[in-house]
């Protein structure tokens, strides 16, 4: 039988007793419905992944001992951070979700001209939760020990001063013969995708100003979320953890 593999934001050492968060707790307990004595994968972000058998099992509550703990690694030596603009309906889930599958760091949602999605307040903050777990569960499905943070909705203007510290900043658009693989292996890249309508000339302009090298994937047009898991394969096989 497989053991599942749990995200908790609870503390874990091994030798330790101790209570899986409410959202563990509750995905443990009401829908795996497991009971004492069965055994779980444990990681709460450290870069580590922690064996626990269940002591006690209820649909609220959930306590496990830590049984040992092993070093994860999945994470890539390439550090991307990905800025990606907002769309509609599942389209920025399933964004989302690639990228952490495809080693991301972090994700940070734009705002573009063309952007038809409009985020404020309590909205933004509940899309912002949903985005977290889906990374979440991303991390849970494909191994991963370090959870990708989901920054708040930036501004173009935001999210350059933001990718300042990276080695390689790339925007991506098809209006351009430069490839990825004519550049030199960066330890940090920042991507920036945009809209389903594509970027404005000023704004990719306004992006090579502040340091992005636009760059193309290839000759066809690819949606926005699309895009950034295209981006990553190529990045993770050039310069990451992909391929030889």
């Amino acid at each position: 039988m497989r053991i599942p593999r749990i995200y908790t934001d609870s503390d874990l050492a091994a030798g330790h007793t101790c209570q899986l968060d409410d959202n563990a707790a509750q995905h443990v307990g009401r829908v795996l419905r497991m009971q004492p004595g069965q055994e779980l994968q444990l990681f709460n972000g450290d870069g580590h992944d922690y064996q626990a058998t269940i002591v006690e099992a209820g649909k609220k509550q959930v306590t496990v001992e830590v049984t040992g703990d092993t070093p994860n690694a999945t994470e890539s030596p390439l550090q991307i951070t990905l800025g990606q603009t907002l769309s509609k309906g599942d389209r920025m889930d399933y964004a989302v979700q690639k990228a952490v599958e495809m080693g991301v760091t972090r994700i940070v949602p734009l705002t573009t001209e063309r952007c038809d999605v409009k985020l404020k307040g309590d909205r933004e903050d509940k899309r912002l939760r949903h985005w977290q777990q889906v990374a979440i569960s991303a991390a849970e499905q494909c191994g991963r020990a370090r959870v990708p943070d989901i920054l708040p909705v930036m501004t173009l203007e935001q999210w350059f001063a933001k990718a300042e510290t990276c080695d390689l900043k790339l925007v991506l658009h098809h209006r351009t013969e430069k490839s990825l693989d004519s550049l030199a292996r960066p330890a940090s890249v920042a991507l920036m995708i945009g809209p389903e309508g594509g970027l404005t000339a000023e704004e990719i302009e306004t992006a090579e100003h502040a340091g992005f090298l636009p760059v193309a994937l290839g000759p066809r047009v690819l949606r926005t979320e699309t895009a950034p898991v295209a981006a990553m394969a190529l990045c993770q096989w050039l310069w990451g953890d992909i391929g030889g």
